[in-house]
């Protein structure tokens, strides 16, 4: 009955022991180290405008106005609901995604006022696997420079130049292609506007 005893109780220290360290021990230095080393990663890469919650730098937005960048298209939840992450999984032989991406594809062809049969990039009508990618092509964004140029009266060349300021290289240098976020161009074009508009009143 002893040895039981003493088992049970070298099992009862060993668990609280293990306890405190996976835990309480271990998340509180993991937590501790990210707070100091990486900040904003770890209170989610949120992006503050003007002193409000704007967003995070890992979650797209669903921008529609025409003055805005749009983001490529989502299929989380009713669009862009990082509660509700995930594809369509409409498989390649679809139909119903057939038919999705050519809705699609003259919607934005439409709106960036090109050609019926302009050659489009494939972010600007397929959604990511997560639905919330904030990141589009280059090539898409260019497309969507006129529009917005025209829309805040501004010249086209300095929209460009700001696409060219936000475009970020491939990972690691050789991994994917390079791209940019959607929310970080869109509001410094919104904060421009706001600084343009205190000077000129």
């Amino acid at each position: 009955m002893k040895t039981i005893i003493r088992e049970i109780k070298t099992a009862v220290v060993i668990t609280a022991v293990i306890g405190l360290l996976a835990c309480g021990l271990y998340p509180a230095i993991v937590f501790g180290i990210a707070r100091v080393f990486f900040n904003e990663q770890a209170t989610g890469s949120l992006i503050s405008d003007n002193g409000r919650l704007a967003g995070s730098k890992l979650i797209s937005q669903g921008f529609s106005g025409q003055s805005y960048f749009h983001p490529r298209p989502s299929a989380a939840g009713e669009g862009y609901d990082a509660a509700s992450s995930g594809g369509s999984n409409l498989g390649p032989l679809s139909k119903k995604l057939f038919e999705n991406l050519k809705v699609r594809a003259q919607a934005y062809r439409r709106i960036n006022g090109l050609a019926p049969d302009a050659m489009i990039p494939a972010d600007a009508v397929t959604a990511s696997a997560s639905g919330l990618d904030p990141h589009i092509s280059v090539k898409n964004a260019l497309l969507q420079v006129s529009r917005v140029a025209h829309e805040r009266k501004m010249s086209e060349e300095y929209i460009r130049r700001k696409v060219k300021k936000h475009t970020e290289a491939r990972g690691l240098g050789f991994l994917g292609e390079p791209g940019l976020n959607v929310l970080m161009l869109n509001l410094e074009l919104n904060r421009e506007r706001s600084l343009n508009g205190r000077e000129q009143g």
